[in-house]
């Protein structure tokens, strides 16, 4: 496995690491046995850089991961988050970023991960009724107090990274970025890029979507999340497909799959990016691993781009309520 450094001055982490949400809620159907095979065979393999949330599964994420790398957590880069929180009927209920919360927040994922220290922990959603000043402060004496090594945002705009990253250096920002989601290229990306934070791609895929693993709404089970979402939706869904249709073309050319094209367009943007697709299944492990391998030329690069430009995907990536908690 190749290696990436996380921001300016962050740790060497692998180029690809593996989102573990999808093991446990939101996708349908889940086999925590399968999970288990699937994250001791990324660390076989040197995929060490593994993400989750402790409002995955409302924990039981992060208590699988925790029991799964027990034993063999130095070969481990961790990062799980805060912020998204939830009520006992797993409803939504809001974002939280008071410190107060943040202490309580970190405790209880060390926890249920059974760890002593975090290698990265983010603020999964920025609270917009709390200074982000405030919220990476009570963050930044988590670091002081060696329960977290690294910090890091996600989905913040460009202004709130900036104004976290005077109160403590930000190792990492987390935004969905793909062929299908590539906003981060108008502004985000260049101003990580300034203060010399890495950037962490997760949805790679276009959630399963630009891996040619969903062709029509009742592919997803009942209970998939993903039913909800404009882009897989009506006329959404048709115009997608028709952009997926135009890579796997290209992808069939270059004699790899979809998703392979898909991880190594976002591998050949800039070594400061590192994709976390989210993986449940061996099988789909051992194939996205295979994009490291693959070299993009100059007409690959024009020919992806001309396939699927900025804005090219129907739909809004979240329904409206999500879509409010995004870039602010």
């Amino acid at each position: 496995m190749r290696t990436r450094q996380l921001g300016k001055n962050g740790p060497r982490v692998s180029a690809l690491g593996l989102g573990c949400m999808g093991m446990s809620e939101f996708y349908g159907p889940h086999d925590a046995a399968e999970s288990t095979a699937t994250i001791l065979r990324a660390l076989d393999l040197g995929m060490m850089f593994l993400d989750t949330a402790d409002v995955y599964g409302r924990g039981e994420n992060e208590k699988l991961v925790g029991k799964t790398i027990r034993g063999r957590r130095q070969e481990v880069f961790l990062a799980t988050k805060f912020g998204n929180v939830r009520d006992e009927s797993g409803r939504f209920v809001g974002v939280n970023g008071h410190p107060e919360y943040v202490r309580k927040a970190c405790d209880d994922s060390l926890c249920r991960l059974g760890v002593e220290e975090i290698d990265l922990y983010y603020q999964h959603r920025v609270d917009p009724q709390v200074p982000i000043e405030d919220t990476v402060g009570a963050m930044s004496e988590l670091v002081r107090a060696g329960k977290v090594r690294h910090l890091g945002l996600s989905e913040a705009a460009a202004e709130t990274i900036r104004r976290a990253a005077s109160v403590h250096p930000i190792a990492a920002l987390q935004t969905e970025y793909s062929l299908w989601t590539r906003d981060v290229e108008k502004e985000i990306l260049a101003t990580c890029r300034e203060l010399g934070i890495g950037f962490v791609a997760y949805s790679p895929l276009g959630r399963a979507f630009l891996a040619h693993q969903i062709r029509k709404l009742d592919d997803l089970d009942p209970s998939d999340w993903r039913r909800n979402s404009p882009r897989f939706q009506g006329d959404n869904l048709i115009r997608n497909l028709e952009l997926a249709r135009r890579l796997g073309a290209i992808a069939g050319k270059k004699g790899c799959t979809p998703a392979q094209l898909a991880l190594a367009w976002l591998l050949a943007q800039a070594e400061d990016i590192i994709p976390i697709p989210g993986i449940g299944r061996r099988s789909h492990l051992e194939e996205n691993l295979r994009s490291v391998e693959i070299e993009l030329t100059p007409e690959d690069l024009r020919q992806i781009d001309a396939a699927a430009p900025v804005g090219a995907a129907a739909g809004d990536r979240y329904p409206e309520p999500a879509m409010k908690a995004v870039n602010r």
